[in-house]
């Protein structure tokens, strides 16, 4: 299938109905932006667009001193990406999972550790300065949180996160409004998520972005070791709402639609280009480093 990344005409992943085997994206629509285990990238969000090229942040999840946090990566059509790592400045995270944007904030995101501690930073002339550190509500400490999304609402600032679930063990989605000026979190509501694909060694959510109208999707990947094999699915998983009372409500489908497919890579990061149809999906496949792809996901 052909698409148009930022305008220009490429290759396309597998877009497939729900009841079709998963087939690979062609190799050449992959671009790698890091060798070896610590080079992944479990989060990303789109920082600026120049032409054809669009301006990314991705986290790592890399755990020891001396290992990246977060960096920098343009990625567009005619070259290959460009990556540039970020200092971070302040309390140093352990497995970074998840990236996103502060809505009306420059340069402010929020990145989500495993643990359910979330970061948020200020990125500037090559640093990442941490504002605070504060802990989600309703965290289990069995969880291991891999998703994180910010939107913005009449209603106000919107969270949904999401501890990944394993196997027979579903996802769980929790979604509360958070106010930026004191990082405080009003009422959760919480929705379990199971992938009808992979159905072996899976991470029923992988990552978690919601449209401006409220549209779910995660992705899901199998993560049978650190030399894989990989596969992944990105899903319609339902619906964010803000009820009367000002509370978030989530809605989630038992048979969610499947909207993309990959095999060979265990897709961790999502980012929609804002108003567009067009995104981009980061991998952490291990030994295999990372890389990055132009998929059609998205809904303005």
């Amino acid at each position: 299938m052909i698409r148009k990344l930022f305008g220009v005409a490429i290759a396309g992943a597998a877009f497939i109905a729900p009841s079709v085997i998963a087939h690979a994206a062609p190799a050449a629509d992959w671009q790698r932006v890091g060798d070896g285990i610590t080079s992944g990238i479990s989060g990303i969000v789109v920082d600026g667009r120049d032409g054809d090229a669009v301006d990314t942040l991705a986290v790592r999840d890399n755990k020891n001193p001396g290992e990246s946090r977060l960096v920098a990566v343009r990625y567009g059509p005619d070259a290959a990406p460009r990556v540039r790592p970020v200092q971070w400045s302040g309390e140093l995270p352990v497995d970074l999972e998840a990236l996103d944007a502060v809505p009306g904030r420059d340069h402010e995101y929020v990145a989500l550790a495993s643990r359910g501690t979330a970061y948020r930073i200020h990125v500037e002339k090559g640093t990442a300065r941490v504002l605070a550190a504060f802990q989600l509500p309703g965290i289990s400490s069995d969880g291991n949180y891999e998703g994180f999304a910010l939107t913005a609402r009449k209603e106000g600032i919107v969270a949904v996160w999401a501890d990944r679930g394993q196997d027979d063990r579903p996802a769980k989605l929790t979604a509360a409004t958070w106010d930026p000026a004191t990082n405080a979190f009003g009422p959760h509501d919480s929705a379990h998520f199971s992938a009808p694909y992979p159905d072996e060694d899976v991470r029923h959510v992988s990552d978690v972005k919601v449209s401006a109208s409220g549209d779910l999707t995660v992705s899901s990947a199998s993560d049978p070791g650190d030399d894989g094999p990989y596969d992944s699915a990105l899903y319609d998983a339902g619906r964010l709402s803000v009820g009367d009372d000002g509370h978030a409500q989530l809605s989630v489908s038992e048979k969610p639609h499947r909207l993309a497919a990959f095999s060979g890579h265990k897709v961790e990061a999502l980012a929609c280009l804002p108003g567009s149809h067009e995104g981009i999906v980061g991998t952490d496949d291990e030994n295999d480093g990372g890389s990055v792809a132009a998929a059609d996901f998205c809904r303005p």
